[in-house]
Parts: structure tokens; C-alpha cells; sequence
């Protein structure tokens, strides 16, 4: 299952981690976000143990969704030691949220 992700607990799941992280920026009433969500939790189980799948409710954590100028729903953050290397906006397909996963772990 994907990881909810907080204001006050990123900086330890995502900043720290040593692992490549996947953050779901997203919300309840975006329709786009609600078709990646499916998608979200499936990687999350795939790459257990690789890598970090977690989601950010933008409207309960605005702090974090500021600090990475997110600005459209669903956008999905590729984090590898602490910093952004890759980043999707919008709703899209399996195989390119993975491709840019298998990047980090290769």
C-alpha cells in the first residue's frame, strides 16, 4: 500500500530515505488523480522493498505541495537522495511512471 505522506513527515520518508522515492501529489476530488491512484498503489506493490511509493494530499499538506511548486493534479516526483530527478504531471499510463522508477534502481 502506498505510504500517506505528511507536511510534517516528508522530510523523513522522502528527504532521508536511501531508497528512490515515488510521491503521488494529488486530491479526493481531482478525477485525473483517481485514475492514477490504482496505478499508484500497484507500483507501490511491485517495488516494495526497492523503492518508496507514497501519496500527498495537496489540500491537507500545503506546505510540501509549495515547497515543490506544485501547481497541477495528479504530478508524481521521482526523489533520489533527497532530490527531484524526474517528474510527471497529468494522468499517465503504467509503463511510464515505471520506466522512470526502473531508471533509479538501475
Amino acid at each position: 500500500m502506498a505510504v500517506e505522506i505528511t507536511d510534517l513527515n516528508f522530510d523523513e520518508l522522502v528527504m532521508n530515505s536511501t531508497q528512490p522515492v515515488v510521491v503521488d501529489f494529488w486530491a479526493e476530488w481531482c478525477g485525473p488523480c483517481r485514475l492514477i491512484g490504482p496505478v499508484i498503489e500497484e507500483l507501490s506493490k511491485e517495488y516494495e522493498g526497492r523503492a518508496i511509493v507514497g501519496k500527498v494530499d495537496v489540500d491537507a499538506n500545503s506546505e510540501v505541495s509549495a515547497k515543490f511548486n506544485v501547481r497541477s493534479i495528479p504530478t508524481v516526483l521521482f526523489i533520489q537522495n533527497g532530490v527531484v530527478v524526474d517528474k510527471s504531471v497529468g494522468a499517465v499510463p503504467k509503463a511510464t511512471l515505471a520506466e522512470k522508477l526502473n531508471a533509479l534502481l538501475s
